[in-house]
């Protein structure tokens, strides 16, 4: 195409590759986290490495924030200048206030943008937006390629291996008498996103070997079940744990596609360290 069309525009909570790290027409709003009063841009001047010490080393636990309308509205004002369309792709709306600010952000300015709920997190989201950019390759109208991606996000599958109580705890979202036994018995939930994009715990499983077993046993029924070509192996800064898995899936799924990253700031302030996640799409 002799033209720059659509954008695409996400936020910090998806997995970026270098690939949409460095793609021209890829846009990413920083999620914004707030530790004792001081509030860092997620993936700008803030990285994994120093949230995690933020974690471990300060009382007070580290809250996210959602990016302001008029960080939005700026940022569709610079693509009207270029673009013709924008197909903005965001975390769950169940998560984060993220799509109403980029939707009330859009509302502001007099350009074309098509505002997506993944119902989900991390290379959830990316997966998406690799999608788009293929049909943008193959010359499909901006409002196709938007129905598109929409339909694949029913196809959207995850299990999160949460590797510590301990966040849940700190962050409020679990009272003392839950973290005592969960910690005692050894207890590692697996959640999952469901199809409106709420989190919520599939199972409580003893020990983590068994929960790895379960996930994995999970995943290859999905396999098994519809074409799944590619998963995403995210992972809160245990890059190790990360590539075990992937040679568990490698070895019951010969042929799969397996990205490994990291999850951003803005997810492990949330999900803290040790935490294991597959995404994948039971529409490949």
């Amino acid at each position: 195409m002799t033209n720059k069309k659509i954008a695409f525009v996400t936020d910090s909570t998806a997995y970026l590759t270098d690939e949409l790290r460095n793609h021209p027409d890829v846009y990413v709003v920083p999620i914004v986290v707030i530790s004792e009063n001081k509030e860092y841009e997620d993936g700008v001047d803030l990285s994994s490495e120093q949230l995690y010490d933020i974690i471990r080393n300060n009382k007070e636990v580290p809250k996210t924030s959602q990016p302001s309308v008029g960080k939005f509205e700026d940022l569709y004002q610079q693509l009207k200048k270029n673009y013709d369309h924008a197909i903005a792709i965001h975390v769950s709306n169940k998560l984060s206030g993220t799509i109403a600010s980029s939707s009330a952000g859009k509302d502001h300015v007099d350009f074309d943008v098509e505002v997506i709920d993944s119902y989900s997190i991390s290379y959830g989201m990316s997966e998406l937006i690799y999608k788009g950019l293929s049909l943008v390759e193959q010359d499909v109208d901006v409002k196709e390629i938007a129905n598109q991606i929409r339909e694949r996000v029913t196809k959207s599958r995850n299990l999160i291996l949460l590797g510590s109580l301990d966040q849940l705890y700190k962050g409020g979202r679990m009272s003392g008498a839950q973290f005592l036994v969960g910690n005692v018995l050894q207890i590692k939930p697996i959640l999952v996103l469901n199809s409106e994009g709420e989190l919520g715990v599939l199972e409580r499983i003893r020990s983590e070997k068994k929960a790895t077993n379960k996930v994995v046993k999970l995943f290859k029924q999905s396999c098994d079940e519809k074409s799944v070509k590619k998963v995403g192996i995210m992972h809160g800064n245990v890059l190790e744990k990360a590539m075990e898995l992937k040679q568990r899936i490698e070895k019951e799924i010969p042929d799969i596609d397996i990205v490994v990253g990291e999850i951003s700031s803005s997810i492990a302030v949330h999900a803290g360290e040790g935490t294991v996640a597959l995404f994948w799409n039971e529409s490949d």
